[in-house]
């Protein structure tokens, strides 16, 4: 076991003494002096001194508590978690006695029987969870029972980076060398790969989550990991497509994608995730190339794989994908050639004309992932910066002209919008309607 308080030095000075809390959580965001995380400060104040009075609770009945998994990480790698769960060895029954008791008010009781209590204090609240040990697992779902023991806890996790656990006076406790993993930005599963996937198939998609996440080089797995993978993918088809997309479209906005699903492919995981069984994975590669660093949604990258509807239509069929991500999809894949920049000096304005000519009421939006697609970024800004103009003339203009029947003034409209787009949506309402008056 890896246990030990952290140690702050600034550039320039000799070393500074902190309390034990501040230094665990604060050491990895000094690097030449300057503070990477600005918000740090600012995320202790709020965590510890909304949390303060729960550690007192805990230690009147001899319970202990730390801050657990994905936080410690985050911490750990110079991040703020967005947000912070707690493991204490008080069971489920023993917490909800001590925060009743404190006026504490207790939330959301689904999690209860896994151990789980949410706490709700000063309008934020806060997870707290017995340790457990996983008696029966079906690939899917665990049986537990409460343990006091923290290295069995961390025994039952996915990955080394996620089994830490954070004391409250700055102590890491680490049996399982997560944050030498993570130093090393190596993803390992706790022990042995093949038993930790067979206990929730889920884990698969969140080893190459983070491995996109942390990982500093594409290609630097374990043999016997991918072995295990490659043994198990049968087993996410048990796993429900609620639960896939939600992992899938992380990897998707992640390091190392085209490597990652390239190796989906290669493992025979793209099957049972939705995935198309002759994904396009040279254009994927072009496009997630093109796409870097202009925060595409993940249907934006993943359209790339697709070939056909009928791929949008599978995918939805196993993954429940929102109706709102299924129109971006064939959208993409309907305009991804054939409505491209123009020669010449307004490269835009196929596009501008695009969402002119449109009813629909997102089409802006549509249109700027299909620049993202296309890794036209100096577009995009462009478009970015572009507000949509209105039409300045009104059925209301024409009558005053002497237009009165309603479909002269229809007809009347469409030729003056037809002059308006020919412009460039530039001339005004006078310079329109003396068109008008001249025809």
């Amino acid at each position: 076991m890896t246990a030990g308080c952290l140690v702050v030095h600034f550039a320039g000075s000799s070393e500074v003494c902190v309390s034990p809390l501040l230094n665990a959580l604060c050491s990895n965001l000094w690097k030449a002096g300057l503070l990477l995380a600005a918000c740090c400060g600012f995320y202790l104040r709020e965590c510890l001194t909304v949390f303060l009075s729960f550690p007192e609770l805990f230690e009147k009945k001899n319970f202990e508590l730390r801050i657990a998994g994905g936080a410690v990480r985050d911490l750990l790698s110079g991040m703020t978690p967005q947000d912070v769960d707690f493991a204490t060895t008080a069971t489920p029954a023993e917490m909800k006695e001590m925060f009743t008791s404190a006026g504490v008010r207790l939330i959301n009781n689904k999690g209860e029987k896994h151990g789980t209590i949410t706490a709700r204090l000063h309008e934020q609240n806060f997870e707290i969870t017995t340790l457990r040990i996983d008696i029966v697992t079906d690939g899917r779902h665990a049986e537990v029972e409460f343990t006091t023991d923290w290295e069995k806890d961390a025994e039952r996790r996915d990955l080394t980076v996620n089994s830490m656990f954070l004391g409250l006076d700055g102590m890491l406790y680490d049996f399982f060398n997560g944050y030498e993993d993570l130093k090393n930005k190596k993803i390992r599963f706790v022990g042995k790969a093949n038993e930790r996937i067979q206990e929730d198939y889920l884990r698969i998609l969140r080893y190459f989550r983070f491995y996109g996440r942390i990982a500093e080089k594409p290609d630097q797995h374990e043999p016997n990991t991918l072995q295990a993978i490659k043994e198990n993918a049968k087993g996410l088809a048990g796993i429900s497509g609620e639960r896939i997309w939600v992992e899938l479209k992380k990897i998707l906005l992640g390091n190392h994608v085209d490597h990652l699903v390239r190796l989906m492919y290669e493992l025979d995981i793209a099957r049972y995730v939705g995935l198309p069984l002759d994904g396009d994975l040279e254009e994927f590669a072009r496009v997630t190339k093109n796409i870097q660093n202009l925060c595409p949604k993940p249907m934006t990258v993943l359209t790339s794989l697709f070939k056909g509807k009928d791929d949008i239509t599978n995918l939805d069929l196993r993954l429940k994908i929102s109706k709102e991500e299924k129109n971006l999809g064939l959208f993409l894949m309907k305009h991804r050639q054939e409505l491209t920049k123009a020669a010449g000096l307004e490269p835009l304005r196929p596009y501008q004309d695009f969402i002119m000519d449109s009813r629909e009421a997102n089409t802006n939006s549509k249109i700027c992932e299909l620049l993202k697609y296309q890794g036209e970024e100096h577009l995009l800004r462009e478009l970015q910066q572009w507000t949509v103009p209105s039409f300045p003339v009104s059925g209301h203009d024409l009558r005053k002209l002497g237009v009165s029947s309603g479909k002269e003034i229809g007809a009347a409209l469409q030729q003056l919008r037809e002059e308006w787009k020919k412009s460039g949506y530039h001339m005004d309402k006078e310079e329109l309607l003396s068109c008008l008056k001249k025809s």
